[in-house]
């Protein structure tokens, strides 16, 4: 696992703008496993630790972070799953979604996407690897768009 450094760790805050973003489990998956600092999510869970992604989340969704994290096959360490879940309820804000309707190829991804949809009048995105699960939609957005959205500000 990558060190990840808390923004109190940090000695300043790096420049550029704050966004609310769901993050799907897949990308702290792919953040846990990586072993290259400069990957994609493993600079989303960074900007998470410092700050500049609000984390938005609903209690379904911990529940899915908690239970796929600890699947064995990752072989994830208890501490690296707790610094996830411990990261999104203190930096994140917890939402409480309307039902969109929406059907979605894995419908387990339903709450990502309404929790993203409640938010909308805030900016929020919804981050993911898996974009093909979700209907195609300019806040739906790849780790490395996510990144460039908080490096350029919004256009």
């Amino acid at each position: 696992m990558q060190k990840y450094l808390r923004p109190e760790q940090k000695e300043k805050r790096g420049s550029g703008m704050i966004c609310y973003a769901v993050i799907d489990t897949n990308v702290f998956i792919s953040a846990l496993l990586s072993k290259n600092s400069d990957a994609a999510t493993v600079k989303v869970f960074q900007a998470v630790l410092d700050g500049k992604i609000v984390p938005l989340y609903h209690d379904e969704i911990l529940v899915e972070y908690d239970e796929v994290l600890r699947r064995k096959k990752f072989h994830f360490q208890e501490k690296s799953i707790q610094t996830v879940l411990a990261a999104v309820k203190e930096f994140g804000v917890e939402v409480f979604p309307q039902s969109t309707g929406e059907i979605l190829v894995d419908m387990d991804d339903l709450v990502f996407y309404e929790v993203a949809m409640e938010k909308r009048d805030e900016d929020a995105y919804l981050v993911t690897g898996n974009q093909k699960h979700y209907p195609i939609r300019d806040f739906i957005v790849t780790p490395a768009e996510m990144m460039k959205i908080i490096e350029q500000g919004k256009e």
